[in-house]
């Protein structure tokens, strides 16, 4: 696979009246994790279901692991793996039968498919459960044989559609965890999620999606630079300091009794050198000296009206 696992320009989709996709450009790299985010309705899953051929663009070209989602579907779907936003589990079969159902869907025979199904009951730590009904397992199980599901055949990319909705905090880090490691095994990742937490603790890179145009992209902390609010606090051992400090830094917030003194800034470590060389011209010395800038909420607030898309964790 090259260096670009998906290229889209101007994709458009529409149903009736309603302009679900406006003309989206995407460049992901390979083996690293993308996350669209955006408010409901924006168009995330519409973006990933013309994606993975289940859906027929409008308008624009995509290629996916370097083929062409119109011309060459069966070629996309070989390369891809799709988990929905509800496990797409067989509740009467055990979860080792889950796995054995895929392997014979893609013809995997002897060998091979025993190796694949035990590697992937032992990745997911499903092995002491393999033999129970996928009914009897937790949220948080079903999700893991969901994306087991996905990697039999070995995906180059995969697509994660909203894949911790519904799962308690200690399910959704065990998830992550497992996104990274497949990173770093050199797939990649398309995430839509609801989570901000999520998108900033995983993506490489995000792009906001509101009302079918993609409105921001960047990396987290790029997107919370272009956020007014971003600020420095220098903490100071004795109050002489601290109002030195105040005098040559005009602008800043001081609270005396903290000893703290908030200078505004961009979050960018050529601000943070120049207010450090400042000090230093004055022979002033912090006690602890920390970064502030707006979270991802604030972005949303920023760039699409909405507070935020986040849904509360469980």
């Amino acid at each position: 696979m090259s260096n670009t696992a998906i290229a889209a320009s101007g994709l458009r989709k529409a149903y009736g009246d309603r302009t679900v996709l406006d003309g989206i450009d995407l460049s992901i790299g390979a083996g690293t994790i993308f996350s669209l985010l955006g408010p409901n309705g924006a168009g995330k899953t519409t973006t990933v279901n013309v994606l993975t051929t289940l859906l027929q663009a409008d308008g624009g070209t995509a290629q996916v692991a370097g083929h062409d989602i119109s011309t060459e579907t069966e070629a996309v779907r070989a390369s891809i793996g799709v988990t929905g936003q509800f496990a797409a589990v067989d509740d009467l079969l055990t979860g080792a039968e889950n796995l054995e159902l895929m392997a014979d869907i893609h013809r995997l025979k002897g060998a091979e498919r025993k190796r694949v199904i035990g590697e992937l009951l032992e990745r997911f730590d499903l092995t002491d459960s393999a033999r129970k009904r996928a009914a009897t397992y937790s949220g948080g199980m079903r999700r893991k044989l969901d994306l087991a599901m996905t990697l039999v055949t070995r995906p180059e990319i995969v697509f994660l559609d909203e894949p911790t909705t519904g799962l308690d905090p200690r399910s959704r880090r065990t998830m992550w965890e497992i996104v990274r490691d497949l990173t770093d095994s050199g797939v990649t990742i398309f995430l839509t999620t609801q989570y901000l937490e999520e998108a900033d603790q995983l993506a490489d890179r995000i792009a906001v999606l509101d009302q079918g145009r993609i409105v921001a992209e960047g990396t987290p902390d790029e997107l919370k630079r272009r956020v007014p609010g971003s600020y420095i606090q220098l903490r100071f051992a004795q109050v002489a300091e601290l109002d030195t400090a105040a005098r040559i830094l005009p602008g800043s917030a001081r609270d005396d009794e903290a000893l703290t003194l908030r200078v505004p800034g961009d979050g960018g470590s050529k601000s943070l050198r120049h207010l450090l060389d400042r000090l230093d011209e004055h022979s002033l010395e912090a006690a602890a000296v920390s970064v502030h800038t707006p979270d991802l909420d604030d972005v949303f607030l920023s760039l699409t009206g909405h507070a935020t898309t986040e849904v509360t964790a469980p």
